[in-house]
């Protein structure tokens, strides 16, 4: 049997008291797209930063496309593979959106920001930044301000940023968070044309999202796993209705 693209051993993160993540055992095929859904203060976000190495656990192992990542910096996890985005938008609003993706583009390679002016005008770093405008669906606003685009283009845009650097693993921490339902509904659109393609571990709220995207859905409560199943399964189980989805989820 393969072994899986992420396996999580025992992942822990405390903050005084408080177990954000305890004891998390996970394990993601290659090419799936796994949903952490769960209330809030779950742990989900926590887990997240955990695999991107913006926080050092307290225990546990997390091993990715073979290798043990549990020591290595964020840095070097994103220069292996992986990327995410964020709940909160981390984009430069007085860039353009090309210079946006540029600068990741930049940042993935572990280049210097001191030649700004002459890596602009890099084809290797442009060409890539276009693409993934395009595949997020803003090649027509590639040259405006990203101070002027709406919401639901700061996510896309943000998207784009991660998939410059051809991501194995793409960490999305709640996509279409602030959306309109019409900007949800052309996020789960595109976000469906990655399936199969990019593995991706989706944290996200809007559960018509979750059970329209994902392959299987884990279900985090106090930082422990509860459940893990396909949606049917999910759906279904009456451990999860009673900690999260509540009893009539099951007639939608």
């Amino acid at each position: 049997m393969a072994e899986p693209l992420l396996a999580i051993r025992g992942l822990s993160k405390h903050f005084g008291g408080v177990r954000a993540t305890d004891e998390v055992d996970l394990d993601i095929a290659a090419g799936e797209t796994r949903a952490l859904i769960g209330p809030n203060g779950a742990g989900k976000t926590t887990l997240i930063a955990q695999l991107a190495g913006e926080l050092r656990s307290d225990a546990g192992t997390i091993r990715f496309d073979g290798r043990d990542l549990t020591q290595i910096p964020g840095h070097a996890r994103a220069a292996l593979g992986l990327a995410r985005s964020f709940q909160v938008t981390s984009i430069f609003r007085s860039f353009t959106a090309l210079d946006n993706v540029v600068l990741a583009a930049q940042a993935r390679r572990g280049h210097s920001f001191r030649f700004w002016r002459p890596v602009r005008a890099r084809d290797d770093l442009i060409r890539p930044a276009r693409e993934a405008l395009e595949q997020v669906g803003l090649a027509q606003r590639a040259e405006t301000s990203a101070a002027l685009l709406a919401h639901g283009e700061h996510r896309q845009l943000e998207i784009a940023m991660a998939l410059v650097s051809q991501p194995k693993l793409l960490l999305l921490d709640e996509p279409t968070a602030g959306m309109s339902p019409e900007e949800t509904q052309r996020m789960v659109r595109f976000l469906g044309t990655l399936k199969g393609r990019i593995t991706m571990l989706l944290v996200e709220h809007d559960m018509d999202a979750v059970f329209s995207l994902a392959d299987r859905i884990t279900v985090l409560v106090q930082g422990k796993p509860i459940a893990t199943g396909s949606p049917v399964e999910i759906r279904g189980n009456k451990k999860v209705r009673e900690a999260y989805l509540g009893e009539d989820f099951t007639s939608q």
